[in-house]
């Protein structure tokens, strides 16, 4: 795994790893949801690397990516304007792209105005309309996460928020999900590793959940896979089911046991993207 580190159009300085098989390998670029990081796809893009290049960066605000002082720009149209950023320094004219949450959505937006750039996606528990319920679950605690003063503070806390989306993980786990979550700071305690003013932007229901239907009428040329988490409050059954109807070549993997979203290390989540990729 490399580093690379680039700057924003508006100064910020940012940050990407890149995990290659080969320089010119097909390209996979992860894209992580509203609060996470890039550390999420670490298991999944060490996997990939045996015959991808795979390029996930930290958004804005967001791991070793620079804070934003204007929150104002963390929403998905500056989000996009640093990524073709990011893939025009690494020369990456052809992408495919496995999107979680947030980072589907930006897929969508992406692949629906820079049509030439994007081979196929990966949706990981989201579509082109966010369910009311799970909005309102994520408005209820992104950003505004009580100081911890220990690891085993920083874990009990992240159960809490995601012990109903994932019921069955062991404690080792739960342990390695902290670590990628939660980041120590200079005195050795941990801190969310994400900018808590990236919940200011939420309060505004086009910012946080763009309708986007008269974009996925647009993608149905775009190859797709939807990775659905059986208790999702994001992804209902309802929009998955029209989302099939709309884009008839859809192919869709439901995961036992995850809400939102799943964490794509389960087995049949890396054999599905496995097969999907190996078709471009």
């Amino acid at each position: 795994m490399a580093e690379y580190w680039f700057d924003s159009h508006d100064g910020l300085r940012l940050y990407s790893r890149v995990y290659a098989a080969a320089a010119d390998s097909p390209v996979v670029l992860c894209l992580h949801g509203l609060m996470r990081n890039s550390r999420d796809f670490g298991e999944l893009a060490a996997h990939l690397a045996a015959r991808y290049r795979v390029i996930v960066p930290d958004m804005r605000g967001r791991g070793f990516s620079a804070r934003d002082p204007n929150f104002n720009n963390y929403q998905i149209p500056v989000y996009l304007q640093d990524v073709l950023r990011l893939l025009a320094g690494l020369g990456a004219a052809r992408v495919s792209i496995i999107g979680t949450s947030m980072g589907g959505l930006m897929a969508m937006v992406l692949a629906g105005t820079q049509a030439q750039l994007v081979e196929r996606i990966v949706l990981n528990d989201v579509g082109p309309e966010v369910d009311p319920a799970g909005l309102e679950r994520i408005r209820g605690y992104a950003g505004k996460a009580a100081p911890v003063r220990s690891w085993p503070e920083a874990l009990a806390q992240l159960r809490a928020d995601y012990a109903a989306a994932w019921p069955n993980l062991s404690d080792a786990r739960w342990e390695e999900i902290a670590r990628l979550s939660y980041r120590a700071n200079a005195q050795g305690v941990p801190e969310v590793d994400a900018d808590p003013l990236i919940r200011e932007p939420l309060k505004s229901s086009s910012a946080a959940a763009p309708d986007l239907w008269p974009l996925w009428r647009s993608l149905a040329r775009v190859p797709m896979l939807v990775i659905r988490g059986a208790h999702s409050d994001i992804l209902s059954v309802k929009t998955l089911a029209r989302m099939q109807l709309e884009h008839p070549g859809l192919e869709v993997l439901t995961v036992a046991n995850r809400g939102h979203a799943p964490l794509l290390d389960e087995p049949g989540c890396v054999a599905a993207i496995e097969r999907f990729l190996a078709r471009a």
